[in-house]
């Protein structure tokens, strides 16, 4: 691995991916809903909303009720994305973990820019 991930452990890493690809989930559903209804026959509307339907519902107790509908899939990726920039670097004792508190969004990028940079 490449920006000295190898200090943390797998498990870690694979934990911040899944939260980071429930994140980046609801934030699409919450882009696609812009432009499609959530009833949609579009196959990826069908797949963003069989998706993260199960997670809207796990955090309906702390989503306020005066949201717009559309908002609520943003609203919990939120919770999703503090938890990956403050709790987790927390719990692993560390004050700050600069860029590597979000290795997906590195590895993405890093691959990014291998494809298209110099």
């Amino acid at each position: 691995m490449q920006g000295g991930y190898e200090v943390f452990p797998w498990w870690l890493l694979a934990f911040d991916y899944v939260l980071g690809m429930v994140m980046w989930t609801l934030i699409g559903r919450a882009a696609m809903n812009l432009f499609l209804s959530i009833n949609s026959d579009f196959f990826f509307m069908k797949v963003f909303v069989r998706m993260t339907n199960p997670v809207l519902r796990l955090f309906r107790p702390v989503t306020p009720s005066f949201l717009a509908e559309p908002l609520i899939p943003l609203f919990v990726a939120w919770f999703f994305y503090m938890i990956r920039f403050y709790l987790m670097p927390y719990l692993l004792g560390y004050s700050v973990m600069g860029m590597l508190s979000f290795p997906l969004e590195s590895e993405f990028a890093a691959g990014l820019y291998q494809l298209f940079g110099n």
